[in-house]
């Protein structure tokens, strides 16, 4: 088990602080539909887009009108809408877009498919590889913002909420079971911390970190105990609902969604690092505006106390 850090001590009264904030079930996690904003013009290099950034009003500090669109994985909801709320208030030149929040498997695609952003930030390494390989990111403004931990919940006031739930009782197929599906990265790391107690089998027998969490197969005790989510959201409320006993979602879910309580912190060393990285989308018509936030997303002390009460952890 890794060591519990400051933000974990927090965690552990979350349902109360949920209260506090008046989060007293699990709000809507649902994605705003995007239209299709038409055809864009070619995607300059990185570096031509920063020049032509300041020169067309892309550069925040200029103080003409900016409307930055941002695609962000679905556990930043409450937080992101906040952080923006705060930025714009101190750059009332800068504006955003509805921020769209999926999966980040499905905003890979949405980017895939043309739609337009400034900024992606991914709930996972892997899913802004898929958006930097496939041209679709900037992988030189690549830089990570938040760590996460992944945890066990359950509904909050159940008959399990006193419950220290391992990974073998789990795998033992003792409880019902919520976990995003394999576009989801929190079903991903689900599964590698599953496949260290053979209740999930890679193809090529790979566990823990060193598995992917997709393409594998789940054991045929857990499996018909388990229920799949195609938002992270998603597999929250199936824990609040009671629908199932228990879920694997993230420590920043418990805060933002409210209704369900910590049975355990899954151990860090069985999965992959959570980590939500960001970058700037080849297409961004705002390229200096976009980094000037992002930049200021980690520098701001204000902002520091956002991604705090929302159960994020700066990267170092």
């Amino acid at each position: 088990m890794k060591a519990m850090s400051r933000r974990m001590f927090a965690v552990l009264t979350a349902t109360m602080m949920a209260a506090a904030l008046g989060l007293g079930g699990c709000a809507s996690d649902g994605g705003q539909e995007t239209a299709a904003e038409g055809d864009k013009a070619p995607a300059a290099p990185a570096q031509e887009q920063e020049s032509q950034g300041a020169a067309s009003g892309g550069d925040a500090a200029t103080g003409e009108p900016v409307e930055l669109q941002i695609f962000a994985a679905n556990s930043l909801t409450k937080a992101m809408d906040e952080a923006q709320e705060l930025y714009t208030s101190q750059h009332p030149n800068v504006t955003f877009a509805p921020t769209q929040y999926e999966g980040s498997g499905t905003l890979v695609e949405m980017l895939a498919a043309g739609q337009y952003a400034d900024v992606f930030i991914s709930a996972s390494q892997g899913k802004m590889d898929d958006a930097v390989e496939g041209g679709y990111a900037d992988g030189d403004s690549e830089r990570t913002l938040f760590l996460n931990d992944l945890v066990v919940v359950t509904k909050e006031g159940g008959p399990l909420a006193q419950q220290d739930i391992t990974l073998e009782d789990i795998a033992a197929g003792t409880y019902t079971l919520a976990v995003g599906d394999e576009s989801v990265p929190a079903g991903n790391y689900a599964a590698q911390a599953l496949s260290t107690v053979g209740a999930y089998v890679e193809p090529d027998g790979a566990t823990g970190p060193d598995a992917s969490g997709k393409g594998g197969e789940w054991s045929p005790t857990l499996l018909p105990k388990i229920s799949f989510g195609a938002k992270v959201g998603d597999v929250c409320k199936y824990a609040e609902s009671g629908e199932v006993d228990i879920a694997m979602v993230y420590t920043s879910d418990v805060y933002r969604m409210g209704g369900v309580a910590i049975c355990s912190v899954v151990p860090g060393d069985t999965h992959k690092p959570i980590t939500y990285p960001a970058a700037i989308c080849t297409g961004s018509e705002h390229y200096t505006a976009a980094s000037e936030f992002l930049d200021w997303c980690v520098t701001d002390e204000d902002c520091a106390q956002i991604w705090e009460k929302w159960g994020f952890e700066l990267a170092a």
